[in-house]
C-alpha cells in the first residue's frame, strides 16, 4: 500500500503568499503610500510657490502604486520559495558526507551482500530515506542483487539521478511563472500609466502639465521596479540550478566511488 505524504511544500507556499500579502499590504497602507501623498502633497505646494523648480524623485513614490506591490508581493513570494527548495537541496546534499553504507574502504561487494547493504539503507530514518541518495543506493542494490549485472547497477543509479533532476526541474515551474509575470505585472502599470497621462492631454496643452508627469511616472516606475526586481530574482534561480545540479552530479559520483567501484561478480561466499 503506497503511503501518502503530507503536501508541505504545497501548504508551505499557500501560508507564505497569504503571509507575504498581510505584510506587504499593511506596510503599503500605513507607511508606504501615506508618505508617498505627503511628499506629492509637499512638492506641488512647492511648485505653486516656485513655478522653476526641479521636482524631486522619491523612494516611496516610485514604489506607490498598485503594479509595485503586486511585483513586490511576488518576487517576495518566490524567494520563499527559493529559500524553502534551497533548504531542501542543503539537506539532501549534507548526505554526501556520511558513510551510508559502512564497508571498508577496499573491500568488495558480491550479490551476497546485497542484502545486508538493502537491510542498511531500509533502516535510515523515514525524513531521509526519501532522499536522492538512499534511493540510488537502494536502486543499484537491488538491481544488481537481481540481475548480478554491475552495468545494470550503474545504469539504477543514472536512471534515478536523471528522474531526480528532471523531478527538480519541473518543481521550479511555479517560480519561473512568478518571473515571466513580474515584468507583465510592471508592463501592466505602464499602460495604465499611459492612458491615464493621454487622458489628461488636454490639461497639459492648457499648460497644467502635473497630471500627465505623474501618470507618466506611474508607468516608467512600475517597469522600473518590475525589471529591477525579476533581474534579482532570475540571479537566485539561476543560483538554485546550479546547486541542483551540482547535487546531481555530486550524488552520482557518491554512488561510483563507495558502490559501483566496488561490485565484483563471482566473490566466493
Amino acid at each position: 500500500m503506497r503511503v501518502k505524504h503530507f503536501p508541505t511544500e504545497m501548504v508551505y507556499q499557500v501560508f507564505s503568499l497569504l503571509l507575504v500579502f498581510i505584510i506587504v499590504h499593511g506596510t503599503y497602507v500605513s507607511l508606504i503610500r501615506p508618505k508617498a501623498e505627503a511628499f506629492l502633497a509637499m512638492q506641488q505646494a512647492r511648485l505653486a510657490e516656485q513655478p522653476d523648480a526641479v521636482q524631486e524623485q522619491n523612494f516611496y513614490v516610485v514604489i506607490r502604486d498598485f503594479e509595485q506591490e503586486a511585483c513586490v508581493i511576488l518576487f517576495l513570494w518566490a524567494m520563499a520559495i527559493l529559500a524553502y527548495k534551497g533548504f531542501a537541496i542543503w539537506q539532501q546534499q549534507r548526505q554526501l558526507d556520511d558513510d551510508l553504507l559502512q564497508l571498508p574502504m577496499n573491500m568488495p561487494i558480491g550479490p551476497e551482500d546485497t542484502r545486508e547493504l538493502i537491510n542498511r539503507l531500509q533502516e535510515l530514518p523515514q525524513g531521509s530515506r526519501d532522499f536522492l541518495l538512499p534511493s540510488a543506493l537502494l536502486n543499484a542494490v537491488q538491481r544488481f542483487a537481481a540481475t548480478r549485472n554491475i552495468q545494470d547497477a550503474a545504469t539504477a543509479v543514472r536512471d534515478a539521478c536523471e528522474t531526480q533532476g528532471d523531478r527538480l526541474d519541473s518543481e521550479l515551474s511555479t517560480i519561473r511563472y512568478v518571473a515571466w509575470a513580474i515584468p507583465s505585472v510592471g508592463f501592466i502599470g505602464t499602460v495604465r500609466g499611459i492612458g491615464a497621462a493621454l487622458s489628461q492631454a488636454h490639461r497639459a496643452v492648457e499648460g497644467d502639465i502635473t497630471g500627465v508627469t505623474q501618470n507618466l511616472g506611474v508607468a516608467f516606475n512600475s517597469t522600473f521596479i518590475a525589471l529591477l526586481l525579476s533581474i534579482v530574482m532570475m540571479f537566485f534561480i539561476h543560483q538554485l540550478q546550479h546547486r541542483q545540479e551540482r547535487f546531481i552530479h555530486d550524488t552520482g559520483a557518491y554512488c561510483q566511488r563507495y558502490l559501483i567501484n566496488k561490485l565484483r561478480i563471482g566473490r566466493a561466499p
